[in-house]
């Protein structure tokens, strides 16, 4: 059987980000289904001159841009990038050129890089690609429509691990809707279990920090002494599950998500999670594990929080067992492994 080398491309991702995690798991996953399948990963930053342009351009206003978004054409591969090891642990292949053998290799693009294909040539080219969204609000990479919407005709597959994304993309392109393909991705239950209980409530800062920073101000003088709110920012993946496997409750912050893993990994981890579901929440977002408030809504989410606070019982682990089984295999490996094996299948046939 002929070799075929997937290769995905991203720009250097410094922070914990769930999207890149997904795509370095894809990566790492496909080089263990099959023999005559490899997977490596390009990182790509802004060159120098990229840089000072920008810079100059933001202070002086002396370069006219007409379009927004990256310049595929003035972007450079990483030669020394590498994820944190404290939110992926697992060893990447990675590529340290765009060297692309259109004989064998298909790349695929993240939809924040969408109009790559045509600024790097793969069009031009004639190499096969796919774009990957994960998120239907970042598909607007770039103001230029026009070369947008070039990207995504003459992309063989668009990929997505988003019910909410498939759906939006489809109503957009209706023309294109054949070209979806759905794969999923896996969040670790083992990693994300259940301890002893305290009375603790988390969430992360980093979303939407002034709807956080204004429902604690809320709370202030409502929230019973006995319990605590703790964030979760900057830390590392053994931290992030320790403090949940103990926190009763997880505040959803969720801005414009294809799904929203945090939120999974909080309820895997036995917590009620109240919040926002943002956007590509809803395909998980049940009750009672689950209870939705609308963005922006400071008072409806402190009157919920305070509600399950004072409502909250011991047994609730065990009444909710089935819900998070369910949960469970919805985003495990399993599922994750069978998609990206079927991906790989579909590869195929355009070589």
């Amino acid at each position: 059987m002929k070799k075929i080398n997937i290769i995905y491309l991203l720009p250097e991702i410094k922070k914990a980000s769930g999207g890149a995690k997904v795509i370095y798991s894809h990566s790492v996953l496909l080089n263990k289904l099959d023999k005559d399948v490899s997977s490596t990963v390009i990182h790509l930053k802004k060159k120098i001159s990229y840089k000072i342009e920008e810079s100059l351009n933001k202070r002086l206003k002396i370069f006219k841009k007409k379009f927004s978004g990256w310049d595929g054409k003035k972007m450079s591969v990483s030669q020394h990038f590498s994820p944190n090891k404290q939110w992926f642990e697992s060893d990447l292949k990675k590529s340290k050129k765009i060297d692309f053998n259109k004989n064998w290799d298909f790349i695929i693009l993240p939809e924040i890089c969408s109009h790559f294909a045509d600024d790097i040539g793969l069009i031009k080219n004639k190499i096969n690609y796919a774009i990957f969204i994960q998120g239907f609000f970042h598909m607007n990479s770039t103001n230029d429509y026009e070369k947008l919407k070039k990207s995504y005709k003459h992309a063989k597959i668009i990929l997505s691990d988003s019910e909410y994304s498939i759906k939006c993309f489809k109503n957009m392109f209706p023309e294109l809707k054949n070209k979806i393909f759905r794969v999923h991705f896996s969040i670790d239950s083992k990693k994300f279990r259940i301890k002893k209980k305290y009375n603790i409530i988390t969430y992360m800062p980093r979303k939407l920090h002034d709807h956080s920073s204004l429902l604690i101000f809320y709370l202030k003088s409502l929230l019973p002494k006995n319990w605590k709110i703790v964030p979760l920012k900057n830390v590392s993946e053994k931290y992030l599950t320790m403090t949940l496997a103990k926190s009763k409750i997880f505040l959803s912050f969720s801005n414009f998500e294809g799904i929203g893993i945090p939120p999974i990994e909080a309820a895997l981890s036995g917590n009620k999670v109240i919040g926002y579901t943002g956007g590509g929440g809803v395909e998980y977002w049940k009750s009672p594990i689950f209870t939705k408030v609308e963005s922006g809504e400071i008072n409806d989410f402190g009157q919920k929080l305070l509600k399950e606070i004072n409502h909250y019982k011991n047994d609730w682990i065990k009444k909710t067992e089935r819900q998070r089984s369910k949960l469970s295999k919805q985003y495990s490996i399993e599922n994750e492994r069978k998609s990206l094996n079927s991906l790989a299948k579909k590869i195929r046939e355009f070589f």
